[in-house]
């Protein structure tokens, strides 16, 4: 099987420490192999872009070394699939009129993921769907099955998630028409041969949109966190010149990282306040990239 991998930051706002980590772990991974490598912006929330977002990250992702295969691809010039897989999930799919505030009312205490959706509007009648939508354009939400999902993570080893008990029947497309990432990435993913995919959060939780769906081998780094162990929420400066470090050693185009003589950026992409994250410890970030290298076992 040909390796490909994929980065896929939203132009939402500026990238930081942990979007760089990941977008080099991906790149790692899938170039260790000789294999493909893609980047697709997640510009499927139009009202959260922002004007100008996607051509600096693509910029700052070049500056950093990494190289990918053909043009990027738009989330936003894709919606046709989106609506595609929905019509081909059928009776699957449901119209929901709840607001936020009336699923936290009505959820029990909720975890990472937010309230878990009670199920108000799965078993509306024709008549009651046709009444609710007077007032109010309806969401479209995935009746997921009961019982857990596994699937094994190449860092976090054998994982198993019950989503219906998470979060229950998610969204997939929201009340305004905009789709929603967790059937985007899922469409996305098997249409462009995805085979691995890195991140930080609990991968595959997304895959209920369509356990049919060819999976891709996963990999959840670690979150990022000060030595005290609190996540890296804070966006102070972070400098750039330490991620170059990070590259020049995942390479081995020099020794150890704090011995390479990387050229700090140029001044313009300082002044754009380029990779933004927090002043954390660097041990995490050079361990996970010293793993990932070419050549490592």
């Amino acid at each position: 099987m040909n390796e490909r991998g994929r980065f896929a930051p939203s132009p939402t706002g500026e990238l930081h420490l942990g979007n760089a980590r990941t977008a080099l772990l991906s790149w790692l991974w899938a170039r260790k192999g000789g294999g493909g490598y893609a980047i697709r912006i997640e510009d499927i929330d139009t009202p959260r872009v922002r004007p100008g977002m996607a051509e600096q990250q693509l910029a700052e992702l070049a500056w950093l070394g990494l190289d990918w295969d053909g043009p990027p691809v738009f989330q936003s010039q894709r919606t046709g699939l989106y609506e595609d897989a929905l019509q081909k999930l059928g009776d699957h799919v449901y119209e929901c009129f709840c607001s936020r505030a009336e699923i936290a009312a009505a959820s029990a205490p909720h975890g990472d993921e937010g309230p878990r959706y009670p199920g108000t509007c799965a078993n509306l009648t024709r008549a009651q769907r046709a009444e609710r939508r007077r007032t109010r354009s309806p969401s479209l939400r995935l009746r997921v099955p009961p019982g857990p999902l596994a699937f094994h993570d190449e860092i976090a080893a054998d994982q198993s998630f019950d989503t219906r008990q998470l979060v229950g029947d998610f969204v997939l497309r929201r009340g305004d028409g905009i789709f929603a990432y967790q059937l985007a990435v899922v469409v996305d993913d098997g249409a462009m041969g995805i085979t691995s995919a890195s991140g930080s959060r609990p991968a595959r939780l997304d895959g209920a949109a369509d356990p049919a769906a060819p999976a891709a081998r996963t990999a959840r780094a670690s979150l990022g966190a000060r030595p005290a162990g609190d996540r890296r929420k804070r966006r102070a400066a972070f400098k750039a010149r330490q991620i170059a470090l990070a590259l020049c050693a995942a390479q081995t185009r020099c020794g150890p990282a704090t011995s390479c003589r990387a050229p700090r950026p140029p001044l313009g992409a300082r002044r754009a306040g380029c990779l933004r994250g927090a002043r954390a410890s660097r041990r995490f970030f050079f361990t996970e990239i010293a793993a990932a290298r070419p050549g490592a076992d």
